[in-house]
């Protein structure tokens, strides 16, 4: 690995990426679209490619030259009418990838996927890199697109292609100005978070998953998936980390389900009224209720990964914030 690529550069883990391979010493191209965010890469010595994954003659250009790519583009949306266009980025512009790299020789792609991808545990216990996808039910865009998207790279693995896939859990750290994983910490610094439901989810920091990227460039697998989560917690637990390690108040109210889904459903018709963007919508919590919790084991095992403490991970992220006045 000498000349990489990373699509999505200027996001949330592809700058932190892109940041970790220049750090390294690795030649690193990014690939962008004339009107990303630059906020996270301005500092940093990396070639800029102007293009998207949807257009595959800017993708040849910027994927010309190098033996690596990591693919971290993607679209994150919970609102339906979105659907089309997630769909066009995440699968139609994954395929692209792959038939590029294909095209130009690509000595390896390292796909950045998401637990999203994966099914959820079912009777409790953990998730693995086995477990069959099993949202169909929960009519989720974002969950389908990413699954989709992973049939691709099979594809890819079956044409000849060294591609190994990444599953990060839900992501925080420095660097996600758009409040994505770390709408947990502004919710509970800002007093904002009202209630708490019963479930669980994974939290991982952005520093693990750059590094179980990396790591997985050299060592993972061709054709196989290793999930890059954290801690596993109850909603309640990371409200209560969060609040004991940066301040903050911890909601006292359990919601039922029920009532959360009725809201969220009122609030997307409410938005789509409006035409804003709602707090809340039924893809969003689609999950509620079940405790999503996944194993790393195979990462660590495989690939020598490690896991940031949530707590520390949470310090650092909320240190970053006030840093760039954003908390």
């Amino acid at each position: 690995m000498k000349n990489v690529l990373v699509t999505g550069g200027t996001g949330f883990i592809g700058s932190n990426l892109a940041a970790a391979l220049v750090g390294r010493g690795f030649t690193v191209r990014i690939l962008r679209r004339p009107s990303s965010d630059l906020s996270n890469v301005k500092e940093l010595d990396v070639e800029h490619c102007l293009g998207d994954i949807r257009e595959k003659e800017s993708l040849r250009k910027a994927i010309r030259g190098c033996d690596t790519v990591f693919h971290t583009a993607a679209m994150v949306s919970f609102r339906r009418e979105k659907r089309e266009e997630q769909h066009d980025i995440n699968v139609g512009g994954t395929a692209n990838v792959v038939d590029v790299c294909l095209e130009e020789g690509v000595e390896r792609l390292i796909h950045t996927s998401s637990i999203a991808a994966l099914g959820h545990p079912v009777g409790g216990g953990l998730a693995d890199e086995t477990t069959i996808f099993n949202w169909q039910s929960a009519d989720n865009g974002y969950k389908n697109s990413k699954h989709d998207a992973e049939k691709e790279i099979e594809r890819a693995v079956g044409k000849g292609l060294q591609a190994v896939m990444v599953n990060p859990a839900v992501v925080i750290g420095p660097g996600d100005i758009h409040f994505n994983g770390g709408k947990f910490i502004r919710s509970v610094v800002k007093h904002q978070a009202l209630f708490t439901i019963d479930g669980g989810t994974n939290i991982v920091y952005v520093g693990d998953v750059v590094n179980g990227q990396i790591l997985a460039a050299t060592k993972g697998k061709t054709g196989e998936r290793y999930i890059l989560g954290g801690e596993n917690l109850t909603h309640k637990e990371v409200f209560q980390i969060i609040a004991r390690s940066v301040g903050g108040i911890v909601p006292r109210i359990r919601m039922p389900i029920p009532v959360v889904r009725l809201g969220a459903n009122i609030l997307e018709i409410v938005g789509n009224i409006f035409g804003v963007d709602p707090l809340l919508t039924p893809e969003m919590i689609s999950g509620a209720g079940l405790y999503n919790w996944y194993s790393s084991e195979k990462a660590c095992r495989e690939l020598g990964y490690t896991i940031t403490p949530f707590r520390q991970a949470v310090e650092i992220t909320f240190r970053w914030y006030r840093e760039h006045g954003l908390l």
